[in-house]
């Protein structure tokens, strides 16, 4: 088994449960992957088995002990990759829009986990169970770009530890439908999950959801569009999806969080420009490399369709 995983709680966490607080820390381990480590005594608060009720308090020290890696089912599938940077400890990819990152129901291969057990050959860390070996955080699908990838245990705790004290810098690039303004500011606005249409986010009055902070600023405006730079201080789901659209901003090519302005788009303003999916790009990503204790950055650049969709609305 490998060495178990120490957290020290720095501040007292009232109202929220251990699970809660460890799917907070491990932005792609579920919390039903916790309460079932909890449940086998997996997890120890002060050297003793933990239950998913307790509120983390100041000074605890939790123990994480994460089991061997079973054998997986999943099949490793050789499906391109578009790699920035490899090393024996981690990789960093440009993920393509249309790659699943790992198996779910009507996603059971061509995932990214399917490319990653191929180009690995088996070295990928175990923490993240059998479908999420080595994911360390995920991209929505329709969402392209930089995505780090750990290939041991040891460097998927540090890259983890790292996402969840906001030590990551991650920068995206998103087309908003019309002229965003402010043209720079931070939107802090809770998020939670949709009352009614459970599959969706959304931001939430203060106190029913949880902290969400996406920084942002104007690139580059066209007639009916912005190039956005956003920056994520927090990681919930769909964050700058929701974000820009509770500004009144939402993605082009978002039907989710913006359907209404797309259809507009669509028939009224630009029926000409062909947009195939959200325009979102994770294009940069910075954090300090597990082992070298070095800080490292990376940036991926953007993809055709992106590229693309830009030039078309550049021309007007």
């Amino acid at each position: 088994m490998p060495a178990p995983e120490s957290i020290l709680v720095e501040t007292s966490q009232p109202g929220v449960r251990l699970d809660r607080y460890l799917a907070d820390r491990h932005p792609d381990s579920s919390r039903g992957r916790f309460q079932q480590l909890l449940e086998q005594g997996l997890v120890l608060v002060n050297g003793k088995p933990a239950k998913g009720t307790h509120q983390p308090r100041a000074g605890d020290r939790i123990e994480i002990h994460w089991p061997e890696p079973v054998a997986m089912e999943l099949k490793a599938q050789d499906i391109p990759l578009e790699v920035l940077y490899e090393d024996d400890d981690l990789l960093v990819l440009n993920k393509s829009a249309d790659l699943v990152v790992h198996p779910s129901a009507g996603h059971e291969d061509g995932t990214l986990v399917n490319a990653l057990l191929h180009h690995c050959q088996g070295r990928l860390s175990g923490i993240g169970g059998v479908e999420r070996p080595g994911i360390v955080h995920r991209l929505d699908l329709g969402t392209s770009g930089c995505l780090v990838v750990a290939k041991s245990d040891a460097a998927h705790i540090h890259l983890s530890a790292q996402f969840a004290g906001r030590e990551v810098d991650k920068r995206y690039h998103a087309v908003a439908i019309g002229t965003v303004h402010p043209q720079q500011g931070d939107i802090r606005a809770p998020i939670a999950r949709h009352p009614v249409q459970r599959k969706k986010m959304a931001v939430s009055a203060p106190g029913d959801g949880r902290e969400a902070w996406t920084g942002y600023r104007l690139l580059e405006s066209f007639p009916n569009a912005s190039l956005v730079e956003c920056r994520l201080h927090t990681g919930r789901t769909h964050q700058i999806r929701v974000h820009l659209a509770h500004l009144g901003f939402p993605l082009l090519g978002d039907d989710v969080y913006g359907e209404r302005a797309n259809r507009r788009f669509r028939q009224e303003l630009e029926p000409s420009i062909a947009v195939p999916r959200q325009m979102l790009h994770a294009v940069r990503l910075e954090f300090t490399h597990p082992r070298t204790r070095d800080r490292v950055s990376f940036e991926a650049p953007h993809p055709a369709d992106f590229t693309k969709v830009l030039g078309e609305l550049r021309e007007g």
